[in-house]
């Protein structure tokens, strides 16, 4: 909107406040941190969506959706641990104490798309360890 004709030809665009909003606006500044934010949120709203959906049982897909939110985070910042390290804790944590129980790791495995696509699950101990537990 700052940026088109309408805008300019504006006679609001010609004082100072708006100026001034303008030149904030579009300084890279402003927006490192919106792109920021949405690389991390639009993979977690992803896994979100999945958990809120009423006609599709979400808890076999839930734990894969939330590995792959975090790989789609990691592309995003070229792998650089250092730009996601603090994200990651904070999902983490989240997941560790809100959001997983044991019974999400049993709906993995019993999930044949995941299982079969995976012959390593059956190596994988902490997947194995809460589906003992449940």
């Amino acid at each position: 909107m700052l940026t088109s004709d309408e805008w300019s030809n504006n006679k609001l665009s010609k004082e100072a406040n708006e100026r001034e909003a303008t030149k904030i606006v579009l300084m890279p500044l402003f927006w490192n941190p919106v792109v920021f934010t949405l690389k991390v949120m639009v993979p977690l709203i992803h896994v979100f969506g999945l958990m809120d959906k009423e006609r599709k049982a979400a808890i076999g897909y839930l734990h894969e959706a939330m590995e792959k939110a975090k790989e789609t985070i990691m592309k995003s910042f070229n792998n650089n641990e250092s730009k996601y390290n603090d994200v990651f804790t904070i999902i983490d944590n989240r997941w560790t104490c809100e959001l997983h129980r044991p019974l999400h790791s049993v709906g993995q495995v019993l999930n044949p798309k995941f299982y079969y696509s995976n012959l390593d699950m059956e190596y994988d101990l902490k997947v194995l360890m809460d589906c003992m537990l449940t």
